[in-house]
């Protein structure tokens, strides 16, 4: 006897096991995987035998009927990846830690303002963090960093 299996699972964790989602094993069951049995009050279960058919089935890509089964490949953290490369490499991607900042800053008229001068000004202003400070005084002190970068007035140096 395999240690693998248990003496029953419900569908959820027979779908979970075999790496479909419940929707889909749904779907599957009667052509590619074996009916559930079902206990006395009628919910359905999946027995010792019928989980190794399952995990067979999945492993093969040939169900219970005897034809062929396609499965996708799970989901899983690779395509996750791929998809945030391609975001990074075919577009920049706003940090919205300073979006609000940034907006306070052009309300005030500076209008040519970046978020990376935003961020620098962040930092020059409040080394250790701008959190628990009132917002309008970030964007106050933001606001004066910025604008005296690009003065030519001695009061601001």
């Amino acid at each position: 006897m395999n240690d693998q299996y248990k003496a029953a699972v419900t569908v959820a964790e027979m779908s979970r096991m075999v790496g479909l989602s419940r929707a889909r094993f749904y779907q599957l069951i009667g052509s590619a995987f074996p009916e559930p049995s079902r206990d006395e009050n009628g919910r359905p279960y999946f027995g010792e035998e019928q989980q190794r058919l399952c995990i067979e089935v999945r492993r093969r890509n040939c169900g219970a009927d005897g034809k062929p089964v396609l499965f996708y490949a799970p989901r899983g953290t690779a395509s996750l990846t791929t998809r945030s490369h391609r975001r990074a490499r075919g577009r920049k991607v706003s940090d919205n830690r300073y979006s609000g900042i940034l907006d306070g800053v052009k309300a005030l008229g500076h209008t040519t303002a970046t978020t990376q001068q935003v961020a620098a000004a962040v930092e020059q202003s409040f080394p250790g963090g701008a959190d628990g400070v009132d917002p309008g005084e970030v964007i106050r002190a933001v606001f004066l960093s910025i604008r005296c970068q690009n003065s030519t007035d001695k009061l601001c140096r």
